[in-house]
């Protein structure tokens, strides 16, 4: 019996993976009385003069809503809000799992940007943190800005930021085994969706000497015509030397690939034309850009991919538990760069320098520590950056 198989009939077993538990209990009428009515009035109240005491009479502390339309369900693509219940459920799983953050899917019937917006504006007071799951490009872009603009809590689309932390801080650890600076490097993202772009952003946050994006088309050059608005933007910080051409040019002496695009894109060739040590993150799932064997044979350095039967699994999981739980710890309105940034330099540095290795670039996902070091470090960058509500907290 295969995998998928397998996870049909544990998902009947299961019947949901996820269930709500009282704090309290409720065994006689001393207890009702102090749980509901007539004593749940003053915590009511209380919350009604100072909104902020939400965070201390409610749940609403480590509360998160995992939110998705269902167009772009891990590699199944537009499958609906409905059959895309089974991954939220999963997600909402991990968020308790790894971090101790509960977490509650919320699956919108509705592909229009303006209506997804306004539900989860109307309901964002009884949350701590949205977090945008499986939106298809490029109306995940929009969803989220107008959301960062409309609520005053955390609002992240993991599909992007968490991909970009966990790839960032498989760079850092992958360019010092390579003995490479990140400043003097020129990486090559092939797929300019959300993935693509987020991580892009997030390699120009880390000092990235040059980035080439390539997409159907070809290679992303300013003063060029684009479908997708967020090219524009896009092409303006990247391709210093405004090169066009296909992938195969663009990676030619490249020091390190990304792809977050289709499997068997890249061949042995191309890894060949690229700089010493090359470095290979062939991210699509699951089939990969190219194999890691065949990287490896053609004279890749190192090589992770999103598979956990290879090495160097680069894998959102040891990054948005950690990097929520650190918001949620100090209330913070918003996850921005500074705090993106700690993450991905705290899942680095998870990793000692005598384990550090071209096969062990980032932490073990099972390692119950790193979102605690995580969440701290995004917990200070909040606090340094000024997007925090209190400056005291406990992890």
């Amino acid at each position: 019996m295969d995998i998928m198989e397998s996870a049909l009939l544990k998902h009947k077993e299961w019947n949901g993976k996820i269930e709500i538990v009282s704090r309290t209990s409720i065994n006689n009428r001393d207890e009702l009385s102090h749980a509901y009515t007539p004593g749940v009035a003053r915590p009511c109240l209380e919350i009604q003069k100072d909104p902020d005491l939400s965070y201390q009479l409610t749940r609403r502390n480590n509360l998160v809503a995992v939110i998705t339309d269902g167009t772009a369900v891990l590699g199944l693509g537009n499958i609906g809000p409905l059959a895309a219940m089974p991954v939220m459920e999963g997600k909402c799983a991990l968020f308790k799992e790894f971090a101790d953050v509960d977490a509650f899917p919320l699956c919108v019937d509705s592909m229009d940007t303006d209506e997804i917006v306004r539900t989860i504006e109307l309901i964002g007071k009884s949350f701590g943190g949205i977090n945008l799951e499986d939106i298809s490009a490029p109306r995940c872009f929009e969803i989220e800005r107008q959301l960062k603009e409309k609520l005053d809590i955390p609002v992240f689309h993991d599909d992007q930021h968490g991909t970009a932390v966990v790839a960032s801080a498989a760079m850092i650890n992958a360019s010092k085994v390579a003995q490479k600076n990140i400043s003097d490097m020129t990486l090559v993202i092939n797929g300019a969706g959300a993935a693509g772009i987020a991580i892009a952003k997030q390699f120009l946050s880390l000092g990235i000497g040059n980035i080439i994006m390539v997409d159907l088309a070809g290679i992303i050059c300013d003063g060029d015509e684009f479908a997708n608005p967020s090219h524009y933007e896009i092409a303006k910080l990247t391709n210093k030397n405004k090169i066009r051409g296909s992938l195969s040019d663009a990676m030619k002496n490249a020091d390190a690939f990304i792809g977050v695009s289709k499997p068997n894109l890249v061949t042995a060739e191309m890894i060949q034309s690229m700089a010493d040590k090359p470095i290979i993150f062939a991210m699509a799932n699951p089939t990969p850009e190219i194999m890691p064997e065949d990287a490896k044979n053609a004279g890749a350095f190192i090589v992770g991919t999103g598979r956990s039967d290879y090495p160097n699994q680069i894998n959102n999981v040891v990054a948005f538990p950690g990097i929520f739980k650190g918001a949620l710890a100090v209330r913070a309105k918003d996850i921005n760069e500074e705090m993106k940034l700690a993450a991905a330099y705290a899942i680095a540095d998870s990793v000692s320098p005598e384990k550090l290795t071209a096969d062990s670039i980032l932490p073990d996902p099972f390692d119950r520590e790193i979102p605690k070091a995580v969440a701290r470090a995004v917990a200070d960058a909040a606090i340094k950056s000024g997007v925090a509500r209190v400056t005291e907290y406990s992890i």
